[in-house]
């Protein structure tokens, strides 16, 4: 009896010993290892990519930039004149009018050679003298001479301009003249350099001014002798006529000098009258 215990005990022992010793593989797993491939080298891991926040600085939000709008293109003058356009007294007797002041040193010589020959004339002003010279603008309306609107600063395109910027050159020239004579009647525009356009027309009508353009000009802007100015005036004057000179713009030594004797040749031929 003992003996049969003892083998059991044996028995187990060494059933415990041989499933340690197999680590709990099959017979196959314990059989002396194949030798094996060498292990291939691991590649670096990638590094995750950062957030864009991180990677770069924030972009800067563009500043707005300020941008001027384009002109809008000229208009294109037309062929010929347009209609609407005053080019005479309506009467036998001519008009003078004088463009581009009123200038300190010449439109108070004009006017004493107007009082001496007792004759009226128009006056086209430009609004950048008027408020230079206010008391002469005062002078013209005071010895009965009539007042015309010939632009804020002489702009020889304004006629091709948006209507917008000729309405506000016109009514600005206007209120400049009203400024130094409040009550005074303003009833021509005249257009620099008789470069009309239909627009320039219909805008100085809206505003209570008739289109002045004339019939004899003697160019004494460029500045020929007063002989000449007095030829090319009696050679072109035609009853009715509307005769074209200057009292600024530059030297009129000329046109001043030839004033009295074409004043008087004027009158003994047709008669000198102020614009209605």
């Amino acid at each position: 009896m003992r003996r049969h215990a003892l083998l059991a005990c044996v028995t187990g022992l060494v059933l415990l010993v041989a499933g340690c010793g197999g680590g709990g593989n099959s017979p196959a797993s314990s059989a002396a290892p194949t030798p094996a491939s060498p292990p291939t080298p691991a590649s670096p891991p990638t590094p995750a990519s950062p957030p864009p926040s991180a990677a770069l600085p924030p972009e800067a939000a563009p500043s707005p930039t300020r941008t001027t709008p384009p002109k809008p293109p000229l208009r294109a003058l037309p062929a010929k004149l347009p209609a609407g356009l005053v080019r005479s007294t309506g009467v036998e007797q001519v008009a003078l009018t004088f463009d581009d002041g009123p200038d300190p040193r010449w439109t108070p010589k004009v006017l004493d050679s107007l009082r001496a020959a007792k004759v009226k004339a128009t006056f086209c002003v430009v609004g950048t003298q008027v408020r230079k010279h206010p008391e002469l603008v005062r002078r013209i309306v005071r010895e009965g001479h009539q007042l015309c609107n010939h632009s804020w600063n002489h702009d020889l395109d304004l006629a091709r301009r948006p209507i917008a910027e000729i309405r506000a050159d016109l009514v600005r020239t206007n209120k400049e003249i009203r400024r130094a004579v409040p009550d005074a009647k303003v009833p021509y525009y005249r257009q620099p350099g008789g470069r009309w356009t239909a627009e320039v027309v219909r805008v100085a009508k809206q505003l209570d001014m008739r289109s002045l353009h004339w019939t004899v000009d003697p160019q004494d802007w460029a500045k020929p002798t007063a002989a000449t100015i007095r030829k090319r005036v009696k050679r072109a004057a035609r009853p009715g006529a509307v005769v074209l000179l200057h009292d600024g713009g530059g030297d009129r030594t000329a046109t001043l000098t030839a004033c009295p004797k074409l004043i008087a040749a004027l009158k003994r031929d047709h008669g000198v009258t102020k614009l209605r």
